[in-house]
């Protein structure tokens, strides 16, 4: 196995785990670069388990024992170890996760392919909050989504944020992101699924009565953080429903609803 011992900050070979903490860099480079960081021991593991192929790790000297086996799966991959003072200079921020690995992006998926067995999907417009992008994915891995489809300007579900809180379940979930986004969503309602905007319409419906109708196949449209799903989505889409409300509440954060609908309309057997 490769490890080599970082002595400078500059150090050409570790460029991409440089100032992890500006968030627009790491938007413009991690996808431009087909990379993506796995931040801590435990996300490095599942994306590994998913087949996603590192190429590079990053940790501190401690943490070599605990990663000897990810290490003997790729030994041509280089290992960069260092001062945690040295790799907090590199990162901008205290790695206390164990450890990083810039990953290999793997190949986007086709709709065909993520729609081809699914009953349940996630339809994600336009929510930046990369929080609330991972947030939304561990619900998915928990409560039986078969696939999250983003939109062309939602947040990156593998950006280091949106993994690190999503705990790796990004890499469970089957995911792409729409580039045509009113033709997408035709070709979803073609094959055979019932598209549902969450949003506080008066003509939606509520979450229990959506879930009572038992639809086969269901798309559900989570808008984003401050609008909502925007006007020209909820024309396309078949219907509104919303969470009844109580004590003067008139609506829960994106990944808190998402969870509570995932739950109701999740398949019955």
């Amino acid at each position: 196995m490769p490890f080599h011992y970082l002595d400078s900050a500059d150090d050409p070979r570790v460029r991409d785990y440089t100032q992890l903490t500006d968030v627009h860099l790491r938007k413009i480079r991690e996808p431009r670069e087909g990379l993506y960081i796995a931040e801590s021991s435990r996300v490095l593991r599942r994306a590994i388990a998913a087949g996603h192929t590192p190429r590079s790790f990053f940790l501190a000297e401690k943490w070599k024992e605990d990663l000897t086996d990810l290490f003997e799966q790729f030994p041509d991959v280089p290992a960069y170890m260092g001062s945690p003072g040295l790799l907090e200079e590199i990162t901008g921020f205290h790695l206390h996760r164990g450890a990083m690995a810039a990953m290999e992006r793997p190949e986007a998926l086709s709709l065909d392919d993520v729609l081809a067995n699914a009953s349940r999907i996630a339809i994600l417009e336009d929510i930046v909050d990369h929080t609330n992008v991972g947030a939304i994915f561990r619900s998915a891995a928990a409560l039986d989504v078969d696939a999250v489809l983003v939109s062309p300007r939602c947040g990156d579900p593998l950006y280091r944020r949106s993994i690190r809180v999503s705990m790796g379940t990004v890499f469970q979930v089957p995911w792409l992101r729409l580039l045509d986004w009113e033709a997408d969503l035709a070709a979803i309602r073609r094959r055979g699924f019932t598209i549902a905007a969450m949003e506080l319409a008066d003509d939606a419906i509520d979450l229990d009565d959506l879930a009572a109708r038992r639809p086969e196949r269901l798309a559900l449209v989570l808008g984003t953080e401050g609008a909502g799903v925007s006007a020209e989505t909820l024309s396309i889409a078949d219907l509104a429903v919303k969470i009844p409300m109580r004590n003067g509440v008139d609506s829960l954060n994106v990944a808190a609803a998402s969870a509570v609908a995932f739950w109701e309309l999740r398949p019955r057997i």
